[in-house]
C-alpha cells in the first residue's frame, strides 16, 4: 500500500478516535459527581459497581471509533452512516448530563430510548458497508440496552431524587 494512503488512513483513525473520545469527555463532564451520586441511590440488585462503567465505556468508545473508521475506509457512500454515528454520539453524551448533572431520570430514560434505535440503525448501516463494523457495534447495543433497563429501574427506585 502506498505510504500516503497508509498515513491518510492512520490520520482518519486518530481523528475518529479523538472525536469519539471528545463525545465521551463531554458526557464525562456531566458525570463528575457520578461515583458519589451513584452510591447514594437505591440500586436494583443487578446494578454493576460504579468502578465498572469507566473501563466498559472506554472499550465501547474504542470499538465504536474503529467501526466508524472501517466504514469510512470503504470509500462508498458513507455520509448517512457516519452522520448518524455522530448524531448518536451527541445523544449519548447528553444522557450523562440528564441523569448525573441535572437529575432528570425520566428525561434520561427518554434519551436512552431514543439512543438505542439510533445505535441500531447506525449499526445496520455500518453492517451494509462493512460487516465487521456492524459486529463491532454489538457490544455497544447490548450495553446500552442494559443501561436502559438500569436507568428505568434506578429512576423508579428513586422518585424523590430523579
Amino acid at each position: 500500500m502506498h505510504l500516503t494512503i497508509v498515513l491518510r488512513q492512520a490520520l482518519m483513525l486518530l481523528t475518529l478516535l479523538a472525536l469519539t473520545y471528545l463525545a465521551a469527555a463531554i458526557g464525562a463532564l456531566g458525570s463528575i459527581n457520578a461515583a458519589s451520586f451513584y452510591t447514594e441511590l437505591q440500586l436494583p440488585a443487578f446494578a454493576p459497581p460504579a468502578w465498572l462503567f469507566g473501563p466498559v465505556w472506554t472499550a465501547l468508545y474504542t470499538l465504536m471509533a474503529v467501526a466508524a473508521w472501517l466504514v469510512w475506509r470503504t470509500g462508498q457512500q458513507t455520509r448517512l452512516a457516519l452522520g448518524l454515528y455522530f448524531v448518536q454520539l451527541a445523544v449519548n453524551a447528553l444522557w450523562s448530563w440528564l441523569f448525573f448533572a441535572w437529575y432528570q431520570g425520566a428525561l434520561a430514560f427518554v434519551n436512552i430510548m431514543l439512543l438505542l434505535p439510533l445505535i441500531i440503525i447506525t449499526s445496520l448501516l455500518f453492517w451494509r458497508h462493512k460487516k465487521r463494523a456492524g459486529l463491532l457495534m454489538i457490544p455497544y447495543i447490548l450495553w446500552v440496552s442494559f443501561a436502559a433497563v438500569l436507568n428505568f429501574s434506578i429512576w423508579q427506585l428513586n422518585p424523590g431524587v430523579l
